[in-house]
């Protein structure tokens, strides 16, 4: 579903670049309406308004780039290919900050241990 939303979004991005007066093309997905990077202003107004009309809670951009960096590690992506998803500069960042042990991978491990040959 995902890859059929952002083939339609390029079809229409298509359509506008056709019809723009002036566009420079800058290579992103979700470019101004004239191809450039979107003010970091109005990529939050333009989310809390697509947020708002899907009826999804208040929930920051940020929210959902940490959530999904969380779950990649929860699913055991290799760190270094998680830092890469989120462009960080460097591991650490990726593993301080995302990097949450949870309560049920803590148990799991501790019972992994054979503890009559300890």
């Amino acid at each position: 579903m995902t890859r059929r939303v952002l083939e339609e979004h390029r079809r229409r991005q298509d359509d506008d670049r056709a019809s723009a007066s002036h566009w420079e093309d800058h290579g992103l997905v979700f470019p101004s309406t004239l191809g450039t990077p979107l003010e970091p202003r109005n990529l939050n107004r333009h989310f809390a308004e697509l947020r708002e009309n899907v009826g999804m809670p208040d929930v920051r951009l940020h929210d959902l780039r940490h959530t999904v960096v969380s779950l990649l590690l929860d699913l055991r992506t290799p760190p270094h290919v998680v830092q890469a998803i989120a462009r960080h500069a460097h591991i650490d960042v990726t593993m301080a900050i995302y990097a949450h042990t949870n309560l049920d991978a803590m148990r799991q491990a501790l019972d992994a241990i054979e503890w009559e040959d300890l």
